[in-house]
């Protein structure tokens, strides 16, 4: 037997307002469940499920588990990250490979790369 990856889950004080964020920069579909304490993302861009869990406190310091994502057009993929609301940890790489470090509007970290991932 083997083990499939079926949903990425974020713990977030808000599920709603973040499951709608990554909704607008995926074109997935919000399915609100449990009335905002578990919200999922489906359809759009993304290869996996989403899912968004209201917690009373999220667990204090850097993630231990990201999002790495591509984009045709790294530089305008992030200038369109930024001004929906993401912001700004780092630019990372060299001339091979690039990528940006960005954080959702809760501060929940991850990675854009152009398409030579």
């Amino acid at each position: 037997m083997a083990l499939t990856l079926g949903m990425v889950t974020t713990d977030t004080t808000d599920a709603r307002a973040l499951a709608s964020w990554w909704a607008e920069q995926t074109g997935a579909e919000v399915h609100d469940s449990y009335d905002g304490g578990f919200v999922m993302l489906i359809g759009g861009t993304l290869p996996v499920r989403l899912a968004f869990q209201k917690v009373d406190e999220v667990t204090p310091g850097k993630n231990r588990l990201h999002l790495d994502l591509t984009a045709p057009d790294l530089d305008a993929e992030v200038e369109r990250l930024l001004a929906a609301g993401a912001s700004l940890v780092a630019r990372r790489g060299g001339e091979s490979f690039r990528w940006v470090t960005l954080a959702d509007p809760q501060g929940n970290e991850f990675c854009v790369s152009g398409p030579d991932f």
